[in-house]
């Protein structure tokens, strides 16, 4: 991705160079302290930059953590208050799992069409298939108020965690930082052959080539996990964590 931006920067000093010292013969006075001070400027932005993006992957790898926790402590609870050969099992056993594929489709904008539902808020539908089961269940007196209580708790996380999840999803970084970092990082590249040329000459190139991938890199790095919740290498394994919890509720009530 970065290559053809490599190369093209690298003919770009070449070129800049090759007419400072073989065309026009001027040269320009060492800035060597002011690139310090920018370098300086410019490392401080990045790691604000990265360390917000990963916070946000972080938080929601955490979050993701916490509905793997709840969807067992739910289907353990389940397994421990219904009766051996309840009907209602099999139920639970496929909807707490799906309620993780939905949220997972959810936030990448995609939609279930297993789901045939007016409602526009998919994982809210499937909260609410749950909801009424579980209220079933209790009318059933096949557990009681207490018991419902207790399952409550484990359930109402699924809700908090999809919210929390939408607030990382709906909330980026502000794209005017994010330009103004990139336009920092390009002019501070495309100067350093007018900089430098005096002090290294055409050995400027391949360290002006290699900062350039250093901080354009740390810039593309924080782009991509600043929303966790994709397909990208970078993001989070949704895929293999909704898998998990299908694996496990479904080893605790089949």
């Amino acid at each position: 991705m970065l290559l053809p931006a490599m190369l093209g920067l690298a003919a770009f000093a070449t070129l800049i160079i090759y007419l400072e010292l073989e065309v026009f013969k001027v040269s320009f006075k060492s800035a060597s302290i002011m690139f310090s001070l920018l370098g300086f400027v410019i490392s401080m932005l990045l790691v604000f930059r990265t360390n917000t993006a990963y916070e946000r992957w972080w938080e929601g790898r955490k979050l993701w953590g916490s509905l793997v926790n709840s969807s067992r402590n739910l289907a353990i609870k389940l397994n421990a208050f219904l009766p051996e050969k309840s009907e209602h099992k099999a139920f639970f056993a496929e909807y707490i799992p799906f309620y993780a594929f939905v949220l997972k489709e959810h936030l990448r904008g995609n939609k279930v069409t297993k789901l045939n539902s007016s409602f526009a808020h998919q994982p809210n539908y499937v909260a609410l298939l749950i909801a009424q089961r579980l209220k079933k269940v209790q009318e059933e007196k096949l557990i009681t108020g207490e018991q419902l209580i207790v399952l409550n708790q484990e359930f109402t996380n699924f809700t908090d965690v999809c919210g929390a999840c939408e607030r990382i999803r709906k909330t980026p970084i502000p794209y005017s930082y994010s330009l103004f970092l990139k336009k920092f990082i390009f002019v501070y590249i495309i100067s350093m052959p007018f900089g430098f040329v005096n002090e290294a000459g055409y050995g400027i190139v391949p360290v002006m080539v290699f900062v350039f991938y250093v901080l354009a890199s740390l810039e593309l790095i924080a782009e991509e996990i600043e929303d966790p919740f994709g397909s990208d290498a970078n993001d989070l394994p949704l895929d293999e964590i909704a898998e998990t919890i299908d694996v496990n509720v479904n080893e605790l009530l089949t």
